[in-house]
């Protein structure tokens, strides 16, 4: 799979980040992180990714500015699928533009089911 096939997990939380990336890489897809939007726009002025999974509150840079520079400075851009624990979670995703929300804490299946309908399909785990 080449890099722009990644995965870009954005979340403040390292455990949280840490766990969704783990998930991901252990189904097959590459993955790179960031802990915030600043950090997340040097990933992508880097690479392109296939799908971002954006957390919403995050010091440095917020999911909203995130994806509002984004936008403005990417001529290809990934779908976004907000992931946050907020009650709000259609709410911001729609304020952004996001293709799909997914609200914290969630069930493993819908995460997985939403990176499989979004990004592409990845390379076949070798046992």
């Amino acid at each position: 799979m080449s890099l722009a096939s990644s995965i870009l997990v954005v979340d403040d939380d390292p455990a949280i980040l840490t766990t969704i990336a783990d998930i991901l890489r252990f189904d097959g897809y590459p993955v790179v992180t960031a802990n915030h939007g600043a950090a997340a726009l040097d990933v992508v002025a880097r690479q392109p990714v296939a799908l971002i999974l954006l957390d919403m509150k995050m010091p440095v840079m917020d999911g909203w500015a995130f994806a509002r520079v984004y936008r403005q400075q990417s001529v290809q851009h990934a779908p976004i699928v907000v992931l946050t624990a907020a009650c709000d979670a259609a709410k911001w995703a729609a304020e952004i533009g996001a293709t799909a929300y997914l609200a914290k804490p969630f069930e493993l299946d819908e995460l997985l089911a939403l990176v499989d309908r979004y990004a592409i399909s990845p390379e076949p785990r070798v046992a």
